[in-house]
């Protein structure tokens, strides 16, 4: 016989965040029988939700920042790390204005909350909270990217960001802790799930599964990424929802060994070697270098004898996590930087001049223009670009299906991946960045077969059928920075206007004019790709 055991499963050891508070309103102690209970007006839960999303849109942890800011400070770094670091730390100051918000991926609205037993609202928490969210895509210049089904086909834009995930949790005590994440589709489709067994549990093992699945993560989700890794679970659901709390640094604060309870813990010595590891791979920065990741997060957990469940996933550039917290004294909320200036450089990294190419010439010419060059070249963009994603390339391909022709916007300007945030007052667009190019892998061929697409601008790693595509009938594509879409919209982006499928809202195809808009040539017209080299 063994003793009964018990303890929490992920117990965190201590919480050094630093909060500031939003109001002693809306909380009051009352006497429930012979004990002690917190009532919280519900409006307090909207309150709460409401400035979580407002801080964690347009503002960072200053400890992010620090870490980009040490990129720019590493001898060790590429160019390529420099550049990308130094625009996201720039885009950070544009954004903490208040106006742009960091990336035009405005998120999925995330809470996480664990709500004392001594709580009282008396109303169903995840309705308020979702009203503070609510309020927050509507008031301000963010994204509704949020498509729900009416049928097993047919889907619509929800028009407000929701529905939003809120998990509730139960748990001893008067207080109630919560996590708020906007998670954007980039970093969210970089998550990953591997069934293993046992005999992965070994020194080697563990070290070539790691280095084979690293490049799953490509360099789609905008890096360097703050990178976990947990092994072990009693479920599959269980690693993945770690996964999503460690990348948060939620998990920061777990001991450093197990124990026969079955305690969750962080294996130290590990981080480090996945850091190296992901130092060693050269993917880092978007277009080659040494910062693939800022840190990570090695998380191990109890497993049936029969599983081993991996989990693999990340937080991206736009890192968008805050914690907030109700107690007697009052609602609180994570405080985040709110100056980023001070970790920029008094001078930008020196570079290579890029090569300007004029959008505004015919198709065939720009073409032959940056045939000129080799893969890895910089470009600056200008002129004129039209700009379409998931939904509206599915709209051309059912025209090309239905033996139409391609549209002509899509044979004569480049094609940008995105889709905007709202245009704040007075300027000519949102944030604007580049959305993943690996979505729209599956049309390249189909469409430059009939003109189009001939000049992709997007962000991350690509297939091998668009390399062979680009090589077949003479196309390229662009890489462009993932994450700085505050700054693209402020200094790039000179003019927005929708030209067709405007019932698609964020999704409809629109033109802009852009100036200066940085951008790499990654795949060729003669079969090379950046990416395969590394």
């Amino acid at each position: 016989m063994i003793d009964f055991i018990y303890q929490d499963p992920y117990p965190i050891l201590k919480d050094d965040t630093q909060y500031r508070k939003i109001t002693s309103d809306f909380v009051k102690v009352e006497k429930f029988g012979e004990r002690e209970v917190l009532t919280v007006d519900p409006k307090g839960l909207e309150l709460l939700a409401e400035e979580a999303l407002t801080d964690v849109s347009f503002m960072l942890r200053t400890t992010h920042l620090e870490k980009l800011r040490k990129i720019l400070d590493d001898p060790e770094a590429t160019d390529n790390d420099r550049f990308v670091a130094y625009n996201l730390l720039q885009n950070a100051s544009v954004a903490a204005e208040g106006q742009l918000p960091s990336c035009q991926d405005t998120g999925t609205a995330i809470v996480m909350a664990k709500k004392g037993e001594s709580i009282f609202t008396g109303v169903d928490d995840a309705e308020w909270l979702s009203r503070g969210i609510f309020n927050t895509y509507q008031k301000r210049n963010l994204r509704y990217s949020q498509i729900v089904p009416i049928s097993m086909f047919e889907e619509k834009n929800s028009g407000s960001n929701l529905p939003a995930q809120i998990d509730i949790y139960a748990k001893k005590g008067t207080s109630y802790e919560f996590l708020f994440m906007a998670k954007g589709g980039g970093s969210a489709n970089k998550t990953y799930l591997y069934q293993q067994t046992k005999s992965l549990l070994n020194e080697k093992s563990l070290d070539e599964f790691i280095r084979t699945k690293i490049k799953d993560l490509g360099t789609s989700a905008c890096p360097p990424y703050h990178l976990a890794l947990v092994i072990g679970g009693t479920s599959a659901e269980a690693n993945l929802s770690a996964v999503k709390k460690a990348s948060a640094g939620y998990y920061d604060h777990l001991p450093t060994s197990g124990n026969m309870a079955g305690q969750a813990f962080r294996d130290f010595e590990w981080e480090e070697r996945v850091q190296k590891i992901c130092q060693e791979s050269a993917i880092g920065a978007q277009f080659g270098g040494k910062y693939f990741t800022h840190d990570v997060r090695v998380i191990r957990l109890p497993r049936h004898a029969a599983s081993c469940p991996v989990g693999l996933g990340v937080s991206c550039s736009a890192d968008r996590n805050i914690k907030g917290k109700i107690t007697k004294d009052g609602i609180f909320v994570e405080q985040l930087e709110v100056n980023p200036k001070q970790f920029l450089p008094e001078t930008a990294p020196h570079l290579e001049a890029p090569v300007e190419i004029d959008l505004d010439q015919p198709m065939a010419d720009i073409l032959a223009k940056l045939s000129q060059y080799p893969v890895k070249t910089r470009l600056k963009l200008n002129g004129t670009v039209i700009v379409a994603r998931d939904i509206a390339h599915a709209k051309i391909k059912e025209l090309l299906d239905a033996g139409k022709p391609m549209p002509d916007y899509f044979k004569n300007h480049p094609v940008y991946y995105a889709g905007p945030a709202k245009t704040p007052d007075g300027m000519a667009s949102g944030s604007f960045g580049p959305t993943t190019a690996g979505r729209m892998d599956v049309y390249v061929d189909e469409f430059q077969k009939n003109g189009g697409s001939m000049i992709m601008l997007a962000k991350g790693n690509r297939t091998k059928q668009v390399t062979d595509a680009c090589n077949k009938y003479g196309g390229f594509y662009l890489g462009s920075i993932g994450g700085p879409a505050a700054i693209l919209a402020q200094d790039n982006i000179l003019k927005v206007e929708v030209v067709d499928f405007e019932e698609l809202g964020m999704e409809a195809v629109r033109k802009i004019t852009v100036k200066d808009f940085p951008a790499f040539i990654i795949t060729d017209d003669k079969g090379n790709d950046f990416f395969a080299n590394l």
